[in-house]
C-alpha cells in the first residue's frame, strides 16, 4: 500500500474553490468560510492525534483530478413508496419528492439552494460552527454542494421515512452533501443514506458526508447509511448527534464499497433517560480501508449507550476501528457498553481495534470488549464435518458475524436485504447503479415501535 506523499495543495486549488462557489451562489461571508475551509484542509493535519496517526490507512489517495464542479445527466430512478420521502442527489443536482401527508403535518425538507437563498443560519447549518481538526473533515466543509435538511414538528401524527441515495455518475466526481435532521418532541424518523455508482472508473473520485441529528424530547431517530460505492471511491463521513430527555437515536452503518472511507461519529446524550445505539458493520477486501471513530458522551442522568463494530476483512484489507465512550460527572446511572470485533480472511488482511473509557462519575456501569482474530478453525471443522464445503463454511460464518450486529438494529429484516450487496461483494461481483435493477434497498420497516432492548441500571451489559 505503500505510495508517493500527494501534494494536497493540487486536490482543490482555490480558482476551482471560487468557481464552485459562485455556482452555488455563496454569500460574501460563506465565500469567506469555503476559503478558510480550505486554508484549514492545507494546514491541518490527517489525523490530530498522533497516537493514531499510523494506523490511518490512507496511503495511494490523490485526489489532484476531483472535480466539484462536475455537472451531468441526472440518473434514472423510480418512487419505491408513495409515503415516504425520496431524495437524490447525483451529478444535476438534487431532486426531492415529499409526500403530501407529510407536508400536511408539518413535516419540511429544503435543499441546499433553498437554505443558501433564504435561511439566515446557513452557517450553522453547513457545520462551520466548529472548526474542524483534521484535513478530511475541513476539506468535506469546503466542498458542500449538495444539502438537505429535514424538519418534523413537535408530535408529529406520522412517522417520517427518507430514502436518500447519492449516485456518483461522472468522470473525477466530487460530491458533499451535508445533511441536517431536526427531529421534535415524540416525532419519529426513520432515514436512510445510500452511496453508489453507476461506473468502476481507473480514477478516484471523493464523496463527502456530513450529517446532523437533533432528536427533541421523547422522540425516535434512526439513520442508516449503507455505503457501496465502487472500489476507487475516496470518502468521508462525519456525523454528529444530540439527544434530549428520554429520546432515542439508532446509528446504523455498514460498508461494502469504496477504496478509503473514513468515519466520525460523535454523539452527546445531553438529555435524561436518553438511549442511543451505534452500530457499524464493514466488508472490506483488496486494497480498500476503514478507518472508524466513535464517540460517546454522556452527560444527562440514567441514560444508556451501545456502541457495536464487525468488520471482516479478506485480500489486502485494513480496517481501524476506536470507540470512546466518555462519562460525565453529573451522568449519574449510566449504564454503557462498547464492543469491537474484527474477523481476519487472509494473511495479508490487517485490522486494529481500540476501545475507550473515560469516566468520571462513580455511580455508572461500563464495559469493553474487542478483539482481532482469523476465522475460527474448529467452526470451520465442524461446518464441514456436515458436508459444507470449506469455503462455504467460511462464508457462511463471516456472514453471521455481522448479522449479529445487524439483526441487533431495529430495522426489520436489515441483514436480509444486504445480502444481496453482500453476495455481489463476496462473488467479486461490482455493486453498481443500474435501472430498474438498481441495488438502492426498498422501503425500511421499524422492527419495533421504540427500536430498543429493554434496559436497567441493575441489568448485565452484554
Amino acid at each position: 500500500m505503500a505510495a508517493a506523499a500527494p501534494k494536497f495543495d493540487a486536490w482543490l486549488e482555490e480558482p476551482v474553490l471560487r468557481k464552485l462557489s459562485s455556482e452555488l451562489g455563496d454569500t460574501p461571508e460563506l465565500a469567506r468560510f469555503r476559503t478558510e475551509a480550505h486554508r484549514a484542509f492545507l494546514e491541518l493535519p490527517i489525523e490530530p492525534d498522533p497516537l493514531y496517526r499510523k494506523y490511518g490507512y490512507f496511503a495511494g489517495v490523490d485526489l489532484a483530478e476531483v472535480n466539484p464542479l462536475a455537472h451531468g445527466p441526472a440518473v434514472a430512478a423510480s418512487v419505491l413508496d408513495p409515503l415516504q420521502i425520496e431524495v437524490l442527489h447525483d451529478a444535476a443536482g438534487s431532486h426531492l419528492t415529499l409526500p403530501p401527508d407529510l407536508e400536511r403535518a408539518g413535516v419540511r425538507v429544503e435543499t441546499l439552494p433553498d437554505i443558501l437563498g433564504r435561511d439566515a443560519r446557513v452557517r450553522e447549518f453547513l457545520g462551520w460552527s466548529e472548526t474542524p481538526t483534521d484535513r478530511l473533515t475541513a476539506l468535506a466543509l469546503a466542498l458542500v454542494n449538495r444539502g438537505i435538511r429535514v424538519t418534523i414538528p413537535d408530535e408529529c401524527p406520522l412517522p417520517v421515512r427518507l430514502r436518500d441515495i447519492v449516485v456518483l455518475s461522472q468522470p473525477h466526481e466530487a460530491l458533499a452533501v451535508r445533511r441536517q435532521f431536526l427531529v421534535g418532541r415524540k416525532a419519529r424518523l426513520l432515514a436512510s443514506e445510500q452511496v453508489f455508482s453507476t461506473t468502476a472508473p481507473d480514477h478516484q473520485r471523493c464523496y463527502a458526508s456530513s450529517t446532523e441529528v437533533k432528536v427533541g424530547p421523547e422522540a425516535t431517530a434512526i439513520a442508516l447509511t449503507l455505503h457501496a460505492p465502487d472500489p476507487k471511491v475516496v470518502s468521508v463521513y462525519q456525523r454528529q448527534a444530540t439527544v434530549g430527555d428520554r429520546a432515542r437515536l439508532r446509528w446504523v452503518w455498514s460498508g461494502f464499497g469504496g477504496f478509503r472511507t473514513r468515519s466520525r461519529n460523535a454523539t452527546e446524550l445531553g438529555g435524561n433517560g436518553g438511549d442511543v445505539d451505534d452500530m457499524q458493520t464493514f466488508y472490506g477486501d483488496a486494497e480498500q480501508s476503514y478507518d472508524s471513530y466513535v464517540k460517546l458522551t454522556h452527560r444527562g442522568t440514567d441514560t444508556h449507550a451501545r456502541s457495536m463494530t464487525r468488520g471482516i476483512f479478506q485480500g489486502q484489507s485494513r480496517g481501524m476501528s476506536r470507540g470512546l465512550v466518555r462519562i460525565e460527572k453529573e451522568a449519574r446511572r449510566t449504564l454503557s457498553y462498547i464492543s469491537e470485533h474484527a474477523m481476519l480472511l487472509s494473511r495479508g488482511a490487517r485490522s486494529d481495534t481500540v476501545p475507550i473509557l473515560e469516566i468520571l462519575c462513580r455511580d455508572v456501569k461500563a464495559t469493553h470488549s474487542s478483539s482481532v482474530a482469523p476465522v475460527d478453525p474448529e467452526r470451520i471443522f465442524y461446518l464441514e464435518s456436515r458436508g459444507i464445503p470449506r469455503e462455504d463454511a467460511i462464508r457462511m460464518l463471516a456472514e453471521g458475524f455481522l448479522a449479529y450486529v445487524l439483526e441487533r438494529t431495529p430495522i426489520d429484516g436489515l441483514a436480509e436485504l444486504l445480502h444481496p450487496i453482500m453476495n455481489d461483494r463476496w462473488e467479486k461481483r461490482p455493486v453498481l447503479w443500474s435501472t430498474p435493477t438498481s441495488p438502492a434497498l426498498g422501503p425500511l420497516n421499524l422492527s419495533t415501535e421504540a427500536g430498543a432492548e429493554e434496559w436497567r441500571f441493575d441489568a448485565k451489559l452484554l
